[in-house]
């Protein structure tokens, strides 16, 4: 269903989708499990919004499944970017934020708006001095992807994933610091 996508099938999307959203359901829930307790934003909404992106995504090159599950992280990280930012913007405070370099990691305490915005500035960052390993933080935090599907999306070898995964956390936790010290 992928090829057909990639083909210019648009329903193909519509048959792909109820395929699936169990496993998009759960990278959902992977997402949120970091956000705020009440979070008004549910997995069930989020995977209806990336939905709503994929569809409206033209001339996309599906590769695989794992490069399909990569764009899906890629866009659910947008959407509660965006989220944060507006959110943050509702209620600017003007103090600065004091950012927990632990709380960024999988299964970590919940991380506070102004905390998801720093990641995400981090990573963006990073994307300028290496977007490859920004794509395996992308892939293996947020997609929760294993070193071997991310090394097939990637294209790279398992110890380039392991190699570029010990260096993006050592770098985005050295850069998180700072935010502690800022």
């Amino acid at each position: 269903m992928l090829h057909e996508l990639t083909a210019g099938n648009k329903d193909a999307l519509g048959k792909l989708i109820p395929l699936v959203y169990r496993e998009l359901r759960l990278m959902a829930a992977r997402y949120l499990r970091a956000e705020r307790v009440g979070h008004t934003l549910q997995p069930t909404a989020l995977v209806h919004e990336v939905y709503l992106r994929l569809v409206s995504q033209e001339h996309a090159d599906w590769k695989d499944r794992a490069h399909f599950f990569g764009v899906a992280a890629q866009l659910m990280r947008r959407i509660l970017v965006d989220y944060a930012r507006a959110r943050a913007a509702a209620k600017r405070s003007g103090t600065p934020v004091r950012l927990d370099i632990e709380g960024w990691e999988p299964g970590g305490r919940e991380l506070k708006v102004e905390e998801i915005l720093a990641v995400d500035e981090a990573l963006d960052r990073l994307a300028e001095l290496d977007p490859q390993q920004t794509r395996v933080v992308e892939l293996r935090y947020f997609a929760g992807l294993t070193v071997v599907e991310t090394a097939e999306a990637t294209g790279v070898s398992r110890s380039t994933v392991q190699r570029d995964w010990i260096m993006a956390n050592a770098w985005l936790r050295s850069e998180l610091s700072r935010s502690l010290t800022a």
